[in-house]
This record gives structure tokens, C-alpha cells and sequence, in this order.
């Protein structure tokens, strides 16, 4: 039987899929604010011609338009992959209290691979992080997604 965090990341999986058929890099985010979903996305790079579009910054507007507040206060973020650097610190200037994600990442990952901006201490909040919920069905997606970019390159 599933748990909490595994039903919301089968959901931001599900997004991830939407980008995965839209020809984008397959992630995925949601955001619940008191065991609610208020926001879905996925990454929209190539369709809105824009290097911000990723699945967590489209997702943080969204619940920033639900919750009419640019604090997402008591909101956790569910993620398919670790965030980027962008995404975590908007995540940070949000005030996200919890952010649950699929697969790390380490090249890229700001969540503790790479680099760690959701728990720096320099910076005035800090998120709580689970990691790797779903990492193999999230890491799979990806792999798939870019062995078949590989195989398409003559």
C-alpha cells in the first residue's frame, strides 16, 4: 500500500508524462497545501520559448495564484527530479516548508547533489527535503526520454 508521499509523487509522475508526450524533458511537480493538490505542471521549456518554464516554477506560480500570497506557506512540493538551482531558490523565497522528489540528480541537483540551497544556513529559511520517492520509476522516465533523443541524432 502506497504511502502519502508516494500517491502525490504518482501524480507529479503523471505530469511528467504530459511532458514526456509533449517532446520536453519528462519532469513533473505538484504542490499540496493541507492535503489538497493546488497546482500541476510540467515542464514547458520548448513550448513557451522560455529557459524558466520548468514543471517547479510554473507549479509555485500557480499556487502563489491559488493561495493569492507569494508565501506557500505549510505547501510541500512533490518533484520528479531534484531541483535545479533556479527551482530551489524559488522554493527557498517562497517559504515551501517540504520538498519530497523522485530521482536526484548530480549534476544539477540544489538539494544535495550538487549544491545544497534548500538547507544553507546563509539563507533566512530552509526547506525540509525527502529524497528519492518514486526514484526509480522518475529516473526511468528520463532515461527513456533521452535514450530515445540519442537514437534519433544521425
Amino acid at each position: 500500500m502506497p504511502n502519502i508521499d508516494e500517491t502525490y509523487m504518482a501524480a507529479a509522475l503523471k505530469e511528467a508524462a504530459w511532458a514526456f508526450d509533449d517532446d520536453e524533458v519528462p519532469v513533473g511537480a505538484i504542490i499540496v497545501h493541507k492535503g489538497r493538490i493546488i497546482a500541476r505542471a510540467h515542464n514547458q521549456i520548448k513550448l513557451l520559448k522560455d529557459p524558466t518554464a520548468h514543471a517547479e516554477m510554473i507549479a509555485i506560480t500557480q499556487a502563489a495564484s491559488y493561495l493569492k500570497n507569494e508565501r506557500l506557506l505549510d505547501c510541500t512540493v512533490y518533484a520528479t527530479i531534484e531541483p535545479c538551482a533556479m527551482c530551489a531558490g524559488a522554493m527557498v523565497l517562497a517559504r515551501i516548508k517540504r520538498l519530497v522528489y523522485g530521482a536526484s540528480d548530480p549534476k544539477a541537483g540544489a538539494c544535495g547533489s550538487a549544491l545544497n540551497i534548500t538547507h544553507n544556513i546563509r539563507l533566512n529559511h530552509r526547506i525540509e527535503v525527502t529524497r528519492e520517492i518514486l526514484a526509480q520509476e522518475s529516473g526511468s522516465l528520463l532515461r527513456e526520454f533521452f535514450k530515445k533523443k540519442r537514437s534519433l541524432v544521425p
